[in-house]
Order: C-alpha cells, then sequence, then structure tokens
C-alpha cells in the first residue's frame, strides 16, 4: 500500500465529518486520529532515505487531505536532518497554504527545528511579520517558540529573544484573534523562564494588545 493509501484505509467517516465542522477549512478529511497518523508516519520516516522523505512530504502535502498535511510536517519534525536545506526551503512553501491552526502548528513544529538548526533563517522567517496573509505572520511567532523555552539563554539566543519581542510589538495592535492569542502565547511561555523580560513587554506595550491577549500573556508572572 501507499502512504496515502494506509491513510485512506483508516478512515472514519463520521469522525471526518466532526473534524470538518471543528476545523472548518474546505478541504478533506478521513477521519483519522492524531496518533495513527504518528505512527504512520514514524514507520515512514524509519523506512526511507531523507531525500525520498522530502518528495514523500511534498506529495502528501499536495493532497490537501488534512491527514495527508499532519503526515507531510510530522515526517520533516525532526532535530537532526543533513543537510536540511531541502526540507526548510518545503516548509517554507507550504507556509502560504497555512489556512487553519492544526496544519499549520504542526508544519511550524517542524519549521521550529530547521530555525534552532540554523538561527541564520530567522532573516526569512522577519519578513513574514508584515505578510498580508494572517497564517504566515502567525508562523512567525509558532516557529520561533524555542526560545521563549530556554532557561540557560547564551547571548545570542537572548539577543534572538528580543529581536522576536520586537516582532511582537509590531504586532500588538493587529486586529486579528489569531495573531493577537500568537503574540499571547510567545509571552506566556516566555514568562515561565524570563519574567523579567515579559513584564517590560507588557509594560510598554501592553495597553496595545487586546484584554483577553493581555491576561493571557500574564498568566504564569509570579506576583
Amino acid at each position: 500500500m501507499t502512504p496515502l493509501a494506509e491513510l485512506q484505509a483508516l478512515a472514519d467517516p463520521a469522525r471526518a465529518a466532526e473534524m470538518l465542522a471543528y476545523h472548518k477549512a474546505p478541504r478533506p478529511y478521513l477521519g483519522v486520529s492524531a496518533a495513527a497518523i504518528a505512527t504512520l508516519a514514524d514507520r515512514w520516516r524509519s523506512e526511507r532515505t531523507l531525500e525520498d522523505r522530502i518528495a514523500l512530504a511534498a506529495d502528501l502535502w499536495r493532497t490537501n487531505i488534512h491527514e495527508a498535511r499532519i503526515a507531510a510536517a510530522k515526517l520533516l519534525t525532526q532535530a537532526r536532518i543533513r543537510p536540511d536545506e531541502a526540507a526548510w526551503a518545503l516548509i517554507v512553501s507550504w507556509v502560504p497554504d497555512f489556512d487553519a491552526w492544526a496544519i499549520a502548528d504542526h508544519a511550524s513544529i517542524a519549521g521550529q527545528k530547521r530555525l534552532v538548526a540554523d538561527p541564520s533563517r530567522l532573516d526569512v522567517v522577519e519578513a513574514w511579520i508584515v505578510n498580508p496573509h494572517m497564517w504566515t505572520r502567525r508562523a512567525a511567532l509558532v516557529m520561533t517558540l524555542p526560545w521563549t523555552r530556554q532557561n540557560f539563554p547564551k547571548a545570542a539566543d537572548l539577543a534572538i529573544r528580543d529581536r522576536v519581542l520586537g516582532w511582537c510589538a509590531s504586532l500588538a495592535e493587529d486586529p486579528d484573534w489569531f495573531i493577537q492569542k500568537a503574540v499571547a502565547w510567545w509571552l506566556r511561555d516566555l514568562s515561565k523562564h524570563d519574567a523579567g523580560r515579559t513584564r517590560s513587554f507588557l509594560a510598554d506595550h501592553g495597553a496595545r494588545l487586546k484584554s483577553f491577549a493581555r491576561k493571557e500573556a500574564a498568566r504564569h508572572l509570579p506576583d
């Protein structure tokens, strides 16, 4: 069986209808669980060369099937991929297609790994902040979340942290709920490891955020 046929063999039409109603993005849904997709993707990854995995990920993405796109992202979610230029280029090519949070987040997690592997790629991501496509703007923040989570960041990592906080500041008045949520997510995660920077950001820019985002950003700040 082809990988796509393996996914289709697990289809659950009732669950697929529920997923369409939940995600709302107009595409085919098979009704396959996230755990089952992960199991298949793990096996496909182990059975294939890097070149073949990249080709399979590209093919699965092109189907526009929800589960196939999730699987495509999982095939490239790996800390060590060498060389990884083709994997990064494929992930970047997917960003304009983002139209729902689940697929966008799975692909962005794959992107996180490639950014950590080569932070110079942040120059590409920075341009997304002004993109008219909301999901592209959001991806810039989701893909840089690893820099919120370091307990002992190096100087270069602190510089990246401050750089992305500048992006957050530029998006503080973005009216889209998903962007407000993404800024809040970045700050909330940062607050667990760098309360000082989070407090400073909120002091300088918190009033420009929507109320729900400001509260979410501060949720884990110590009193």
